[in-house]
C-alpha cells in the first residue's frame, strides 16, 4: 500500500474550495479566505489511514490555468467541488471538467463534493440524489462516489478527504464493475486462489475453523461465534427461489457446478452448504463488502496474500531478494519441507501416499497464470514426474519423489522455488498486537485495517556452508547437507541418459535417443544413516561445451561423473581432452564410469588406458580406489554407483585429482612434449641471460671470474665454445 496521497480541488469558482479547505485546518468557519491556500501537508499519524496527506487548493481562470493543469496531471485523486446553490456548476462537472480530465489523460479516482449543503432551500431525498449522479457515474467510471458537505456547518468537511484518501488507497475500479454490478474477473480469480489456499481440508468448503485461521491471518483477531453466526445470516439473506446468484455456476476449483442442474426447489442455498461458506458464498460477502463502501475489508485481504493494485501477486512477494554467494549452495530449510510435505498431505485426499494427476492439478490450481507458462502450470514440463523424480509403479509422484523435485528445483533454481511458494500460499502468517477490522459487517470499523505481515518465503531456503571451508573440514564439514549435484560429462552414445533413467526408476531403452538439452534427475539415497538428495545433471551434446566453459558453473557442482563407453576404443579419449580443454575440471572431484560392462571390453585407442589414467591422477576414492567404476545399466549392475557420488560428494578429498602418488604426472606423448619444450624454453632463457651478462661486464674491463663460477659452463654453450 501507497505511503502519500495527493488530494487536488478543482471546481468552478465561487464553489468553496478553499473554504473548505480552511474549515479542515481550523476545524471552524472562516468567512474571509484567500483566493488559493498554499499547499497542506497532514503527516501521517493524524490521518485515520496513517498515510503522508498532501492537498493541493487550484483556481479555475485562464491565467491559472497552466498550474490548475500541472497539479491535475500529479494528483492521486481529484476532488471535483460543487456548489449545491449553484446548479451551473453541477453542470459543468460532466460536460467540462470531467472532459478536461480525460483530455490531460489523467487516470485517477474522482470524488465529486457537494458543497453549501446549508443553503439547500429544502430537504431532498436520497433517492433524488441518486437519481441526477447516475448519469454522470454511469459515463465517468473514474467518479468513485459523491459526497455532500458544508464547510459553514461543518458537516462531513473531514469525510470528503478520508473518502478521497480511500479511494486512492482502496480503489474501486480494480475489484467492482459498476456497470454490470459484479466483481470484475481479475478479482474474482484472485478471491477465488485465496480461498482454495484457506481451504486447510481440500474440502471446496471453508468451516468455521478455517473462517477463523482467514480472519487471524487477514485481521489479526477471531472471530466470536455470534459473528460467524452473522456471516452467515448475511449470506443466507441472499434471494433464492428462481433469481440466479452472481457466483453460484463456479465451484472451489474454477469449474462449472453440480448444482446448477437442479430445480430451484432441489437445490440447497449455494453459499453455504452443511453450515459451511462456499466459494459462491465467499466471494458473495466480498461484493456486499464493496457495494456497501467497504473496500477496505476487501483489499485488506487481497494484499495479506501478496495482491497489489493491478490484482497481480508483487513481484517483492514472489521474487524476494535471495542472494546466493558464488562457493554456496541452497536448501530447503525445515520449514520449507515441512510446508511442502503439508501441502502433499492435503492434496493426497484417498490418502495412497501418490499424487494422481488430478490431485496434481488441483494442488497447483492456486499457480496464476504468467508470462510463461498458463495458470495451473508446474515449473518442471511434461517429463514431470515420471523422468525426473520417483514414483511409484503408476508413476505417480511420492512424497519423497515429490521432496526431492523440490530440492532439486531449489538447488538449480531458487528463484523459481521462492515463486512457487509464494502461489501455493507460504508461509504461515504472524499476527500481531494491534487492532484488526473483522470481516463480519457487522464487526467492521473505519480505522485503518491491520495487514498482518507474512513472513518472506526465503525462510524455505537455507545456504549450506561455503565449499572452500567444507574442503578444508573434510566430511564432518558436509554432513549437514542434504542435497548434492553431480554433472555427467561424456561423449554421445557413452550412456549418460541411461545412468540417470536407472536413477528415477525409468526402464532400459534399447533404441539410443540423443539428449537434446540440460537434463536433470534427483534421487533419495541413504547415506551414513541420512537420507541425501543425489542430483545428477547432463548437459546434452550441444551445450555440454558451454556449460564446461564457465568455471563458476563448474565450481557448482559436487563432483564430476566422466562417463565413457568401455565397449567403443574411442570413448575415453574424449573425457580426456575435455580435462585438457578445460584445465579447472581438473579442481573439481571427479569420478570415472565405464557403462556397458556387459558387452566386451575394448582396448581404449588413448596413451594409456583408463585405470592407469585414473591411477596416474591419484585418486584414491574410499570404497573405489582409483577407479574407474565398471557398471552395466542394462543388467542393473550399477555397483554401489549412487552410494559412491554421495560419498565423493560428502568428502571429496581423495577424488580431487592430484590427491595421490603420481598427481600431476603428465599422461600422454603431448603433455611429455609440452614439458621438455618447457623445460628447453627456460634453459636458453637463463643460459642466454647469463651470457649476455658476462659479455657485458667484459666489455666494461671487469674480470669473467667476478660472475658466479656456475654461469661459465652456460656462456659457454651459448657462444659455442668448450672453455673460456
Amino acid at each position: 500500500m501507497r505511503s502519500d496521497v495527493r488530494i487536488v480541488l478543482a471546481g468552478d469558482a465561487g464553489v468553496g474550495k478553499s473554504t473548505l479547505l480552511t474549515s479542515l485546518i481550523k476545524e471552524a468557519y472562516v468567512d474571509d479566505v484567500q483566493r488559493r491556500i498554499p499547499e497542506i501537508t497532514l503527516p501521517a499519524h493524524v490521518c485515520p489511514e496513517g498515510v503522508c496527506t498532501k492537498i493541493v487548493d487550484t483556481v479555475a481562470t485562464s491565467e491559472h490555468r497552466l498550474h490548475l493543469e500541472t497539479e491535475l496531471r500529479r494528483a492521486s485523486v481529484i476532488c471535483l467541488v460543487y456548489s449545491i446553490a449553484q446548479p451551473s456548476s453541477f453542470d459543468r462537472l460532466p460536460t467540462y471538467w470531467l472532459p478536461l480530465i480525460r483530455s490531460l489523460g489523467i487516470n485517477v479516482p474522482v470524488i465529486l463534493v457537494g458543497n453549501q449543503i446549508d443553503l439547500r432551500s429544502g430537504p431532498s431525498p436520497h433517492s433524488a440524489l441518486e437519481a441526477e449522479l447516475a448519469p454522470v457515474m454511469s459515463e465517468f467510471k473514474e467518479v468513485e462516489t459523491c459526497v455532500e458537505c458544508s464547510a459553514k456547518l461543518p458537516l462531513n468537511v473531514s469525510e470528503v478527504f478520508y473518502f478521497a484518501q480511500k479511494a486512492v488507497l482502496y480503489p474501486t475500479a480494480p475489484l467492482y464493475d459498476s456497470r454490470a454490478h459484479a466483481l470484475k474477473p481479475a478479482c474474482v480469480a484472485a478471491l477465488r486462489r485465496i480461498f482454495r489456499l484457506c481451504d486447510a481440508d481440500k474440502d471446496g468448503l471453508l468451516s468455521d475453523a478455517e473462517l477463523n485461521d482467514f480472519q487471524r491471518k487477514c485481521f489479526d483477531a477471531p472471530l466470536q461465534s455470534s459473528e460467524l453466526e452473522g456471516i452467515k445470516d448475511l449470506v443466507r439473506s441472499a434471494p433464492v427461489a428462481g433469481a440466479p446468484f452472481p457466483y453460484d455456476d463456479l465451484s472451489a476449483t474454477g469449474s462449472v457446478s453440480d448444482a446448477g442442474t437442479e430445480t430451484p426447489r432441489q437445490r440447497s442455498h449455494p453459499h453455504l452448504r452443511d453450515g459451511s461458506l462456499t466459494l459462491s458464498g465467499f466471494l458473495y460477502l466480498h461484493t456486499l463488502f464493496i457495494q456497501r463502501g467497504r473496500l477496505e475489508t476487501t483489499w485488506t485481504v487481497l494484499r495479506t496474500f501478496g495482491y497489489g493494485s493491478d490484482l497481480t501477486l508483487d513481484a517483492s512477494f514472489v521474487s524476494p531478494a535471495f542472494p546466493v554467494p558464488a562457493d554456496c549452495s541452497v536448501e530447503l530449510s525445515p520449514h520449507g519441507y515441512q510446508f511442502l510435505t503439508d501441502v502433499f498431505e492435503a492434496h493426497d485426499k484417498d490418502h495412497d501416499g501418490a499424487l494422481s494427476p488430478r490431485e496434481l492439478a488441483a494442488l497447483f490450481s492456486t499457480v496464476p497464470e504468467t508470462p510463461r507458462a498458463p495458470a495451473g502450470a508446474h515449473p518442471w514440463g511434461p517429463d514431470f514426474p515420471h523422468a525426473t523424480t520417483v514414483t511409484d509403479e503408476a508413476g505417480r509422484v511420492t512424497l519423497q519423489g515429490w521432496l526431492a523435485q523440490w530440492s532439486m528445483t531449489t538447488l538449480l533454481e531458487p528463484q523459481t522455488t521462492l515463486a512457487m511458494l509464494a502461489y501455493l500460499g507460504y508461509p504461515s502468517f504472524t499476527p500481531s498486537n494491534s487492532s484488526s477490522t473483522p470481516a463480519s459487517s457487522s464487526s467492521a470499523s473505519s480505522s485503518t485495517p491491520h495487514v498482518p505481515r507474512a513472513p518472506s518465503t526465503t525462510s524455505a531456503l537455507q545456504l549450506t556452508r561455503p565449499r572452500r571451508e567444507r574442503a578444508k573440514k573434510g566430511r564432518g564439514a558436509a554432513q549437514n547437507r542434504s542435497v548434492l549435484l553431480a554433472y555427467v560429462v561424456g561423449a554421445a552414445g557413452s550412456g549418460k541418459s541411461a545412468i540417470l533413467q536407472h536413477m528415477v526408476g525409468e526402464e532400459w531403452e534399447e533404441r539410443y535417443k540423443p539428449t537434446p538439452g540440460p537434463r536433470a534427475v534427483v534421487a533419495a539415497v541413504e547415506q551414513g544413516g541420512a537420507e541425501k538428495y543425489l542430483v545428477l545433471q547432463e548437459f546434452g551434446s550441444r551445450f555440454e561445451a558451454e556449460a564446461l566453459r564457465h568455471s563458476a558453473k563448474v565450481a557448482c557442482a559436487d563432483v564430476i561423473i566422466y562417463v565413457y563407453d568401455s565397449s567403443d576404443t574411442n570413448s575415453f579419449s574424449y573425457v580426456s581432452n575435455l580435462r585438457q580443454q578445460y584445465p579447472h575440471l581438473s579442481s573439481q572431484a571427479s569420478l570415472f564410469v565405464g557403462t556397458k560392462a556387459d558387452l566386451d571390453l575394448a582396448q581404449q585407442r588413448h596413451e594409456v588406458q583408463p585405470d592407469a589414467y585414473c591411477a596416474k591422477l591419484g585418486l584414491k576414492i574410499p570404497g573405489l580406489g582409483a577407479g574407474p567404476l565398471n557398471i552395466s545399466v542394462r543388467n542393473g549392475e550399477m555397483a554401489d554407483f549412487a552410494a559412491i557420488v554421495c560419498r565423493i560428494a560428502l568428502d571429496p578429498r581423495g577424488a580431487v585429482p592430484g590427491g595421490g602418488e603420481g598427481a600431476g604426472a603428465l599422461l600422454s606423448w603431448s603433455g611429455m612434449r609440452e614439458g621438455w619444450l618447457n623445460w628447453l624454453v627456460a634453459t636458453l632463457a637463463v643460459g642466454g641471460g647469463a651470457w649476455w651478462m658476462r659479455r657485458s661486464l667484459s666489455a666494461n674491463g671487469r674480470a669473467w671470474r667476478a660472475l658466479p663460477s656456475w654461469t661459465n659452463g652456460w656462456s659457454a654453450a651459448m657462444r659455442g665454445k668448450t672453455e673460456l
